[in-house]
């Protein structure tokens, strides 16, 4: 088959963690030739009529879709498959829909809150400055943290967004001032204090796959240092963040209840949202040993040090074949259908 590797075009000038799809890249065109597949790569940018251009010209069998950003935001990244779907050419990963409900994060929470999936309270600046708590709360969370409304890579995100011991009002102020910092709109989640995990789901013949639960582990944390999965720990190689947030997959039996309602709500997320080809769906799990989403990352990193490449490790599925089951999804799926 010819595949075209379709990706967001970046520059030796953009960050780290927008160039490492040019490393995902790579790794799925080793993939595809193992496979003997012919790929293409193909850089994407907002002018999409010269895209649709050249994936005309080329004429590919099914596109491998690696387009994580445009023009610098991840919120456009939803304009890929539904070009795609225009174009009724068979792509992998999760449609445009599933794109913009889980990139957007308060779409997903709100699904996820409707669906009855637990997903912990939230809270948002509206008109004229006021905000909203969802659900409310019986009680104030005792600490928020910030995120952004439509990024991810831990975009911004670093202990120090994490904010305790605030009322409604300066909490409002707080995270207006952080909105403004990074250039995005940003809300306040309740922090949830325990354990991380993630859940790396793979498409299968026979449905998708739950792999192993992953487990972040921050025992080298020093006592009081907020345990968080932000931009350090993902980015800045020789940070102590980085150096200290490894994955494990070992665990006592008596994780066992915790570890198969992980199971449970990764595939009901995936179900949900009605994802595809691959994806990934982080936990926290508070001292009381309930689970919360965090997130339900569609089309998830596919670098070689990313967790998803570390599930499939431990599950024992090579890489290749996790791309052969990938694009097997994507053609059993094939273009939209149109009305008749």
């Amino acid at each position: 088959m010819r595949v075209i590797i379709f990706h967001n075009a970046v520059s030796c000038d953009d960050s780290v963690a927008d160039r490492d799809v040019l490393v995902q890249a790579d790794e799925v065109a080793g993939a595809l030739t193992e496979l003997g597949h012919e790929s293409i790569r193909l850089g994407c940018t907002l002018d999409l009529a010269s895209a649709v251009d050249r994936l005309r010209q080329l004429a590919p069998d099914v596109v491998f879709n690696l387009v994580e950003s445009l023009a610098g935001s991840d919120w456009l990244s939803g304009l890929v498959p539904a070009l795609l779907e225009s174009l009724r050419l068979p792509y992998t990963g999760s449609p445009a829909e599933a794109m913009v409900l889980s990139t957007h994060k308060l779409l997903a929470k709100e699904r996820l809150a409707e669906a009855g999936l637990p997903t912990a309270p939230w809270y948002r600046t509206g008109t004229g400055g006021r905000g909203q708590t969802r659900p409310e709360p019986t009680q104030s969370p005792d600490a928020w943290i910030l995120k952004t409304v439509a990024e991810h890579a831990s975009f911004g995100l670093d202990e120090d967004c994490v904010l305790r011991g605030l009322g409604l009002e300066e909490l409002a102020r707080r995270l207006a001032e952080h909105a403004r910092s990074l250039g995005r709109e940003c809300f306040a989640e309740a922090y949830i204090d325990g354990r991380e995990f993630n859940l790396s789901v793979l498409a299968g013949p026979e449905g998708p796959q739950v792999l192993q639960p992953a487990e972040i582990d921050f025992s080298a944390f020093p006592a009081g240092k907020t345990r968080v999965v932000g931009q350090r720990a993902k980015w800045a190689e020789g940070s102590f963040e980085f150096d200290n947030t490894p994955q494990r997959f070992d665990f006592p039996a008596g994780d066992r209840p915790l570890l198969d309602e992980l199971r449970r709500l990764a595939a009901a997320a995936w179900d949900l949202f009605r994802l595809a080809g691959y994806a990934r769906v982080d936990f926290r799990v508070d001292l009381a040993g309930r689970p919360w989403i965090l997130e339900v990352n569609t089309n998830p990193c596919l670098s070689p040090d990313a967790g998803f490449l570390a599930a499939l490790a431990r599950a024992g599925i090579p890489f290749a074949e996790a791309v052969r089951r990938i694009l097997d999804d994507a053609i059993r799926r094939g273009p939209p259908q149109t009305a008749e």
